[in-house]
């Protein structure tokens, strides 16, 4: 068969003012343009489990172009986007359908409003798709496609087993590849999807990573690879297998993990060894009364205190940090916006990344918002962009809230302030870098 593998790979913000304002800001670009150009790890997975007797396309479409469709006739095509951009992958969906062709839907949003999905749809599947895949294409060829494909629990699929097909990529557009080593998180987190999509968390055997790492260098001879993890350091012993692969590897990366990194010695000297240059890490607020009530345990607020430490814990052996903050919590007045600032420019933070609180389908976030009656439109994908408002606060104005995530972008991201962060944070870093080569 002939399957198409469609990434819709754009970035949209609907707030006009912040979108005029951010495209001038060289700290809030940058990290877009990664966002931006980063393959679906998740249709190159699917492309893995195949026999090699399909012919296999992958195309990333950033808005609807028909230029880009057009060109290559399909017997299925598969299309993942953000919820933000579901609109595009409905368009997507409808062009293909009026000419032939089988479309399947997935992904993390078609997870989150299969009801929605399946009304686009020749198929959909819901939840993880390596191991439905197969099964899928071949009910295609054989004329018995089903509309809807799912997992009865997340111990159905083990990790490791499909070896994404990086060989699909264009390796001239990218300058960094995702690797997945844990899927999940236990944190349950109020505005995450990922506890509520997976019901769990688990682990790639680090063999299998290793595996994957090297298909990659045959493409890219020193890649920097960027792990596509929602917290990837949850089993320090597990953790420490597997930075010490990745040490033999002669590789950049960077992941995302939660604060309880800095709280063990022996993996952040590991991490400095193994070619680990950025952790992201969500602090979510520097104040912790906006902590209470984030996830189910209270895990995040408990460790307030910890913050400063953990930073120059992580970034004194060379490793920056990122830290990510939310505005619009229910305890935020206008006075977070300041406190915000303040933190970032008094940590010694290397980067830093501010969002605005986000009801995300299908999370606790967007049940609890409804019932309360504060959603501004309910099932308004587009502003789910982590920059557009689509909820009433509690302790300030809806304008109030745009005016001050404007006001912290201008205050963190301009070139000034982004290079201030950054030589600030190499000054501390050539030493690491110095004692471990």
């Amino acid at each position: 068969m002939r399957i198409g593998l469609i990434a819709v790979s754009g970035v949209r913000i609907t707030n006009d003012r912040l979108r005029k304002h951010g495209i001038t800001l060289p700290g809030f670009v940058e990290r877009a343009k990664v966002i931006a150009s980063m393959p679906s790890l998740g249709l190159l997975t699917l492309a893995g489990a195949l026999p090699e007797r399909h012919q296999v396309t992958y195309l990333e479409v950033p808005e609807y172009d028909e230029s880009l469709l057009r060109p290559t006739r399909f017997d299925l095509v598969a299309v993942s986007s953000f919820t933000a951009m579901s609109d595009v992958m409905y368009r997507i969906a409808d062009f293909y359908r009026a000419r032939g062709t089988k479309v399947v839907l997935g992904g993390l949003h078609v997870t989150l409003v299969p009801d929605e999905a399946v009304l686009y749809a020749d198929a959909i599947v819901v939840g993880e798709g390596e191991k439905l895949w197969p099964r899928l294409v071949q009910d295609c060829e054989q004329g018995k496609l089903r509309k809807i494909y799912r997992n009865s629990s997340i111990q159905d699929v083990t990790l490791g087993h499909v070896v994404p097909r990086f060989d699909l990529l264009d390796v001239k557009r990218y300058n960094r590849i995702p690797v997945q080593t844990t899927r999940g998180c236990p944190l349950h987190c109020e505005f995450c999807a990922a506890s509520r999509i997976f019901g769990g968390y688990k682990l790639k055997p680090v063999d299998a990573v290793v595996r994957e790492i090297r298909e990659i260098k045959k493409l890219w001879k020193r890649p920097f690879l960027e792990l596509a993890d929602d917290n990837t350091f949850v089993n320090k012993r597990w953790s420490k297998d597997l930075v010490r692969a990745m040490a033999e590897e002669n590789v950049h990366w960077f992941t995302e993990t939660d604060v309880s990194v800095a709280e063990d010695p022996e993996l952040l000297d590991l991490l400095a060894r193994s070619g680990c240059r950025q952790l992201l890490i969500g602090f979510e607020s520097p104040t912790p009364a906006a902590l209470e009530g984030i996830d189910s345990s209270g895990w995040k607020a408990a460790r307030y205190k910890q913050y400063r430490g953990a930073i120059d814990a992580i970034q004194d052996r060379g490793i920056s940090v990122n830290g990510c903050f939310i505005v619009g919590n229910d305890t935020d007045t206008p006075d977070i916006f300041p406190q915000i600032e303040r933190f970032a420019k008094t940590s010694g933070i290397a980067d830093v990344q501010v969002t605005v609180l986000t009801p995300f389908p299908g999370t606790s976030l967007y049940a609890r918002l409804k019932k309360e009656g504060r959603l501004l439109r309910e099932r308004a994908w587009e502003r789910c962009t982590l920059f557009d408002v689509n909820f009433v606060p509690k302790g300030m104005s809806v304008e109030e809230l745009e005016q001050g995530l404007e006001y912290l972008m201008g205050s963190l991201y301009t070139a000034e302030e982004t290079a201030l962060r950054r030589e600030s944070f190499l000054g501390r870093a050539r030493k690491a870098w110095r004692s471990t080569g």
